[in-house]
């Protein structure tokens, strides 16, 4: 098989990329089960070492095991979300359960426990680095949270919610795939195109041709077109057909419904909590957090959510009174929120979200986002052709330091296809590491910007703008990670942490540094007046009450169903949601970021479940440390910079969180410089 499959080779390219071009979807499920035969080889040999148990035999040699499924692993699961078809999907459906009980039987291994169990004991006496305690504190607490101390019958009910789980997540994010592929709303006519700005019409009719539609222009149910259309779109009638099948993903009857799998997920991640001792999943998931207990997270989302609903209830008003001064005897709905607050915002600020796009092309954008990386860390970016990829799109950039050394290489796809989930994100085909042999790693960024038609420049919004900048800011973390140990190197810091180093990031595209250079026509040149740039930083805060209770929802939905549901309960997940949107006083004209049947985040998989107020809590991380930088007088200022990458750029998990950001801000965060910057200061 290793002669046939290119998948069991050594990825011998440019970079060590996978060997795409060669590879079949085919490959990819017989490559990850070898994969997984020669890891428990590698995971046996260790546990059964007749040598008493060292670092280095058994700390080390967990580190270094298992190569392969991580470089085939990485390949295949990066595919299944960026570029994926039937094959793949299949293939994903086969492996999730065999990958889960993979793991399930390292973790189950009640040798192998010992031996990390017996140095985790004796850690005070094993003259350990820093980084060292620091894995092996992190590879016994994966043990345990992964119930290495249950009895047999516990490690094997919990190996079967896992693979249970592994499946159920799957087929939740196949499901929100298949409805967001399968929908579009033709707009054949002019009078179904009313009101839309002419990047909007372009973008519509690129997606018809993607999509092979019989009709000249669609909008899709990819942000990127749905919200602009909500935005500018004069068919009232129309924009409710959209949103409402932007928020019934996942919804819609039949097979791809979720509702069901929402249920059940929500029962074993229950009884998988009960199992470790855990009175809910919200305490369980919690503990290996910043935020540490349900208390804590619904203190900061409450903080928050009293003064962004009286914000949001006051711009309802001026909405309503907009649109009766227009003569529309109408009640704002949620399909109205954007139609009305883009003209409110125009009609107070001056801004219309036509003329900004036309200084932010995607290639200025891109080119803003590495200048920022190279003014504060010294990295330089030069794309390379030619090389092996997975999809026409995708542009890759060799990552250089201030002494030209190879920090690493970048991937970018930007651009929104049916063969792509929707939302952005960060991954790694290869994660940095020391040990063993020094690894620079492979970072990518997946966005669904709509494309510009042949010929023309795609323009993006400032929203989308902020979008790239925060991906950035994620793939930063990847490629400037700088530990020995792979399980401590990138993003493997808490949930609530993982999101300082992308939204910090945000903060320099609205600098006058980078706006002023790179935010220029993208016809005629000239830089974006400074009447422009005023208005943008005048409406800063516009809308953010709506901005921040549709989010706060999600959050707070999340937890509540992690806590509400407890093991040998289940209930009806949106009876659920019902409640806890009562029980705030959620306002009618205002619907959830995330609905629970595409919730994608906290039901494909556990990453975010009872985790997603992390955008919240690192927010005011990233807001306190922004003023860092602020209080110097330059946003830029090298000694700052030199901190943050040292302290949370490079650094990966190789200490606790808290103790790292106070390594570099000299203290404890302050929540008041988010409320300002939501305009929810009293």
């Amino acid at each position: 098989m290793s002669d046939t499959n290119p998948l069991l080779q050594p990825f011998s390219g440019r970079f060590g990329l996978p060997p795409f071009a060669s590879t079949k979807s085919e490959h990819y499920g017989p490559a990850l089960d070898v994969a997984r035969a020669e890891n428990m080889t590698e995971i046996e040999a260790i546990a059964q070492n007749p040598d008493q148990a060292t670092f280095a035999n058994t700390i080390d040699a967990l580190e270094l095991a298992g190569a392969a499924i991580d470089r085939i692993g990485s390949a295949f699961w990066n595919l299944t979300g960026a570029h994926t078809n039937d094959v793949l999907q299949a293939t994903e459906r086969d492996q999730s359960p065999k990958v889960a009980a993979h793991y399930s039987k390292i973790t189950s291994n009640a040798a192998l426990y010992r031996r990390v169990a017996a140095l985790f004991d004796a850690r005070e006496t094993l003259s350990l680095t820093p980084e060292q305690k620091r894995v092996l504190e992190r590879t016994h607490l994966w043990f345990v949270r992964a119930g290495a101390k249950l009895d047999e019958a516990g490690k094997a009910r919990m190996s079967e919610i896992v693979q249970r789980l592994a499946v159920l997540g799957t087929q939740f994010s196949q499901n929100v795939l298949e409805d967001e592929k399968s929908y579009e709303l033709p707009l054949p006519t002019e009078a179904d195109r009313a009101g839309l700005p002419q990047f909007l019409v372009d973008a519509a009719a690129s997606a018809a041709k993607e999509r092979k539609s019989s009709a000249s222009h669609v909008i899709t149910l990819s942000r990127s077109l749905i919200e602009p259309f909500l935005t500018s779109s004069t068919r009232r009638d129309l924009r409710e057909i959209a949103f409402k099948a932007w928020t019934k993903r996942g919804e819609m009857g039949g097979a791809t419904d979720n509702r069901k799998i929402v249920a059940e997920i929500l029962a074993l991640r229950a009884e998988r909590a009960k199992l470790l001792g855990y009175a809910s999943f919200a305490a369980f998931k919690l503990d290996d957090t910043m935020a540490k207990t349900p208390g804590a997270v619904r203190n900061l989302l409450e903080t928050v959510w009293t003064p962004a609903k009286l914000q949001a209830e006051r711009e309802r008003e001026r909405l309503q009174s907009l649109a009766k001064s227009e003569g529309q005897n109408i009640s704002i709905e949620a399909w109205d929120w954007r139609y009305y607050a883009e003209k409110v915002r125009s009609r107070d600020y001056g801004l219309d979200e036509t003329e900004v796009k036309q200084y932010l092309p995607l290639d200025r954008i891109i080119a803003a986002s590495f200048a920022t990386a190279e003014k504060l860390f010294g990295l330089s970016f030069k794309e390379v052709k030619g090389l092996d990829l997975y999809h026409p799109d995708v542009r890759a950039f060799e990552v250089t330091d201030e002494t030209g050394r190879h920090v690493g290489l970048f991937l970018g796809d930007y651009f929104a296809r049916s063969s792509k989930r929707s939302g952005a994100w960060m991954s790694a085909y290869r994660r940095q590491r020391k040990l063993g042999s020094t690894v620079t790693p492979i970072i990518v960024n997946v966005c669904n910007f709509a494309r510009a038609p042949d010929g023309q420049q795609t323009l993006l919004s400032m929203v989308d703008a902020r979008t790239l900048f925060h991906e950035f800011g994620h793939g930063l973390h990847g490629l400037l990670s700088d530990v020995t140990y792979p399980s401590l190197a990138c993003t493997s810091v808490a949930r609530d942490f993982v999101e300082l180093p992308s939204q910090l990031y945000e903060h320099w595209l609205e600098t006058d540094e980078i706006l002023k250079r790179f935010a220029r026509h993208h016809m005629t040149d000239t830089p974006m007046p400074d009447a422009l740039i005023a208005k943008l930083a005048d409406a800063r805060t516009f809308n953010q009450g709506f901005a921040t209770v549709e989010y706060l929802a999600s959050a707070i939905v999340d937890i509540d169903f992690h806590e509400a549901v407890t093991a040998g309960t289940a209930g009806e997940p949106m009876a659920l949601e019902a409640a806890t949107l009562s029980r705030i006083g959620m306002p009618k004209e205002i619907v959830m970021r995330h609905r629970t049947p595409h919730f994608a985040h906290v039901f494909s998989g556990d990453g975010y479940s009872s985790g997603y107020y992390s955008y919240m809590w690192s927010e005011v991380l990233d807001a306190d440390a922004f003023q860092a930088f602020e209080d110097t007088g330059n946003v830029f200022d090298p000694a700052t910079a030199q901190k943050l990458k040292q302290f949370v750029y490079a650094a990966g998990g190789s200490r606790a969180e808290d103790e790292a950001y106070h390594l570099f801000r000299g203290r404890a965060p302050d929540i008041s410089g988010l409320l300002k910057r939501r305009g929810l200061a009293a």
